[in-house]
């Protein structure tokens, strides 16, 4: 893992009303400064270590451990074991949710995300915590990616800050969540406004509508500080967790998006 520390720049005046995926820091390298926006992930991991000094160093974020923690004291509700989960991890980054998974020994990891610098970051910084990692579009599957990903018998489904910000379609969340198997379990966290009844985009609406159906238990939701935000702020987030019982029909998140 890389030590190096980088000189960064939070620009608070210009962001002050900025939404989480408009914010931008800057990378001052001798006399130029790069301004890069939270949610350019293509270029942040590809600055071995950026990642991490940006969102777990300077704005505190806990989210990997916190969706792992509340995974782990649900399946504890049960007589399963968290041993024995195997884990499809949906918009894995550069690994630092597979890490956290690993800690507590899950048996198989599998790690997707839809850009190749991700893989490459955890290539390069977590060479061993995936069993297989690929760089794919859930939304475009194509049979032999649907095969591979049939073939590991996944068993619960992880995604951490990573949905409702357009990086994960709600489309590639439910086609995930079918890829896993009916009594499978299912970990992730959401930003606290899209579980307000006063959000009515479509994406809030199918997330609030799975939570509470038929196709998902609810074992534990949680409101937690994601992290800070860069004026210092507590940006709060839901940690969800719950057991799946029945794939969702194309239907049901088909009618949130016309």
């Amino acid at each position: 893992m890389n030590n190096k520390r980088y000189r960064i720049q939070f620009p608070k005046s210009e962001c002050q009303n900025a939404d989480q995926d408009e914010a931008f820091f800057y990378l001052l390298e001798s006399k130029d400064q790069k301004k890069i926006k939270f949610h350019d992930y293509d270029v942040i991991y590809n600055i071995p270590g950026l990642y991490e000094q940006i969102f777990y160093d300077r704005l505190k974020c806990c989210s990997p451990k916190k969706v792992t923690e509340i995974l782990n004291t649900s399946v504890a509700q049960t007589n399963e074991n968290f041993t024995e989960l195997r884990v499809l991890d949906v918009g894995a980054g550069n690994g630092l949710m597979g890490a956290e998974l690993k800690k507590h020994g899950v048996s198989r990891l599998v790690g997707v995300d839809i850009i190749p610098e991700a893989k490459r970051a955890t290539e390069r910084d977590r060479p061993h915590i995936y069993d297989a990692y690929d760089t794919i579009d859930l939304c475009n599957l194509d049979e032999s990616e649907a095969e591979d990903l049939s073939s590991w018998s996944l068993n619960c489904l992880t995604t951490v800050a990573a949905l409702g910000f357009g990086d994960i379609p709600p489309k590639a969340f439910m086609v995930a969540f079918n890829i896993i198997q009916s009594e499978g379990w299912v970990a992730f966290n959401i930003k606290e406004t899209f579980l307000d009844n006063s959000d009515d985009s479509g994406f809030s609406r199918m997330i609030r509508d799975l939570i509470f159906s038929k196709y998902m238990d609810l074992y534990h939701l949680e409101r937690y500080r994601h992290r800070v935000s860069i004026e210092g702020e507590p940006l709060f987030y839901f940690a969800v967790a719950g057991k799946k019982n029945y794939d969702v029909p194309k239907d049901f998140y088909d009618k949130y998006f016309d």
